[in-house]
């Protein structure tokens, strides 16, 4: 049998792209080990662990994402700002989940569409920062300069443990490893299924509101699985037996729900990029896939012959490509997007679909340009843009950056990013963000994609399940349901990094966008949520 050929990414022909061309660009935030024998070492051992994701799933992924692109979808991605190995833990993992799957829940049910859900989970370990060095205070009063804390994967969060350490990036695939294996066990045993719906949230929800609209909710899906079961529908649909007696998942209990992670620390990415068989189904597809004239979708497009399609004189059965393994979608932040930088020479050559984070600092042009480096052949699904400009900003540039877009002809995925302009410094000296300018960024962002003709295809949120001994949710961010006040952010504030909305600031948040996307499917106009908030004011 003939070795797979690889498909080279289609910014030209011999254009130089390899999993390590990286390395000749100029790299932001970069590390720096103080033994870089050891580090060659670890990153050996783990070019040679197995991938922690599959192609099938990536290119599953990218067919779901040209639904979110054609609005026949709405995309989720959430988790935590980073995570942390120690909160690699049983508990942890199945709150992030159900929270992940109440969210989605919420927006189906008012959206009637399906969601795409993409985790911050099983990889987000590692964090740009503004300086490679903090002042601290020492043990003996004194104040000391130290390496900044870059996450788990780099260095420790102690003042003491702030070296790089590469054997950390050896623990990030196992920490990675073990925690997508137990999402996929919950998945897989029917911790998804629809069936059970109050297990994922209300034994964590102390609103009462969000435990009625919750229970609204799950009890109007119940009555819906009940009839469907009294007129005899497939057990296929309605799940059939329990899966612990032999019973299939059926469309009830079977969800996607793939990781994601900054893609900063590019010698484990690299390590983690394989040149792989593409699937035979998408080689089929690919190659009568659509001439690259901007304005058009891959589907209204005329097909290209084999070598005009990348594919060359290869057959399906023997073309490759490099894939990053680490995980399912990868996102370039707004720190690390420089055109001429190394993390965008690396994004441009792989596969998976990206996101790239987009703030007030990025020009219109220089966002069509970033486009046209890492999505050339205009792929539909391929690029997701992740906007972040903060409530006060957003008004002054998105419009801007959606309108440079729309005459490129560029193909992307809109998301909002409420959370990373929106962060404060409480006078408790906390950072924190509030609920309501959280909330008033989505709104604008809603209502300056329809000024624009454009549509907000997602969110992007900070959230987490985690809860305290107790059983009380974080005490992070501002606002909500629960009116949370700054005296009240020491209570449980676990965060390490960002502040994170807590599951009851999460679901008000869901609820409001699932409103606003119910009525824009009944064709109601007007601020839905902005109108939730004045019925509800507790939640600001």
């Amino acid at each position: 049998m003939s070795s797979p050929t690889p498909l080279t990414p289609k910014n030209g022909a011999d254009d130089g792209w390899s999993p390590s061309s990286w390395r000749s660009k100029p790299v932001a935030q970069p590390v720096i080990y103080p033994d870089e024998t050891q580090l060659k070492q670890v990153l050996d051992k783990i070019q040679k662990l197995p991938p922690l994701v599959s192609p099938g799933e990536i290119e599953r992924l990218r067919h779901q994402l040209k639904q979110v692109q054609n609005n026949q979808a709405f995309l989720l991605h959430a988790g935590d700002c980073a995570e942390s190995f120690e909160a690699c833990t049983q508990e942890n993992i199945s709150n992030k989940i159900g929270l992940i799957l109440s969210f989605s829940l919420i927006l189906i049910w008012g959206a009637r569409m399906p969601i795409v859900r993409i985790g911050r989970i099983a990889g987000q370990y590692a964090k740009p920062r503004s300086s490679p060095t903090e002042k601290v205070k020492a043990e003996d009063g004194t104040i000391k300069e130290v390496p900044s804390f870059r996450g788990d994967n780099v260095n420790g969060l102690s003042q003491n443990d702030r070296q790089p350490d590469p054997q950390r990036l050896l623990s990030a695939y196992f920490y990675s490893t073990t925690t997508l294996n137990y999402v996929r066990s919950l998945l897989a045993s029917g911790f998804a299924s629809l069936n059970n719906p109050r297990d994922w949230s209300l034994n964590h929800v102390r609103s009462p509101a969000l435990r009625n609209e919750f229970e609204t909710i799950s009890s109007g899906l119940a009555d819906a699985i009940d009839f469907c079961r009294t007129i005899g529908a497939e057990p296929s649909f309605v799940g059939g037996a329990a899966f612990e007696r032999g019973g299939s998942h059926g469309v009830l209990s079977d969800v996607d729900l793939y990781t994601s992670h900054e893609g900063l620390m590019l010698d484990y990415e690299e390590a983690l990029t394989r040149v792989l068989p593409v699937p035979a189904s998408v080689l089929s597809t690919q190659a009568s896939t659509s001439r690259s004239t901007p304005g058009q979708s891959e589907s209204s497009r005329p097909p290209l012959s084999r070598s005009q399609s990348g594919l060359g004189d290869q057959t399906p059965a023997s073309t490759s490509a490099p894939y990053n393994t680490s995980a399912h979608f990868l996102w370039v932040g707004d720190r690390t997007r420089q055109l001429d930088g190394a993390h965008i020479e690396y994004f441009r050559g792989i596969r998976n679909p990206i996101g790239i984070k987009v703030g007030p600092s990025m020009k219109p042009a220089e966002l069509v340009e970033l486009l046209d480096l890492v999505n050339p052949s205009r792929e539909d699904g391929k690029i997701t843009l992740i906007t972040r400009y903060g409530a006060e900003k957003i008004d002054a540039h998105l419009a801007g950056h959606i309108e440079a877009v729309q005459s490129s002809g560029h193909p992307v995925i809109w998301v909002c990013d409420p959370m990373h302009g929106n962060t404060l410094t409480s006078s408790t000296g906390l950072k924190t963000r509030h609920f309501t300018t959280i909330v008033s960024e989505v709104t604008s962002c809603l209502r300056i994609h329809t000024e624009c003709g454009s549509r907000l295809g997602g969110i992007s949120l900070e959230f987490t399940g985690e809860l305290n001994e107790e059983g009380f949710s974080v005490t992070e961010c501002l606002g909500g349901s629960m009116e949370l006040s700054e005296e009240q952010l020491g209570l449980r504030y676990q965060s390490f990094c960002d502040p994170r909305l807590n599951f009851e600031q999460s679901l008000d948040l869901a609820f409001m966008i699932s409103n606003h996307l119910k009525d824009e499917r009944r064709g109601r106009k007007g601020n839905s949520i902005m109108a939730e908030l004045s019925r509800h004011p507790s939640r600001t």
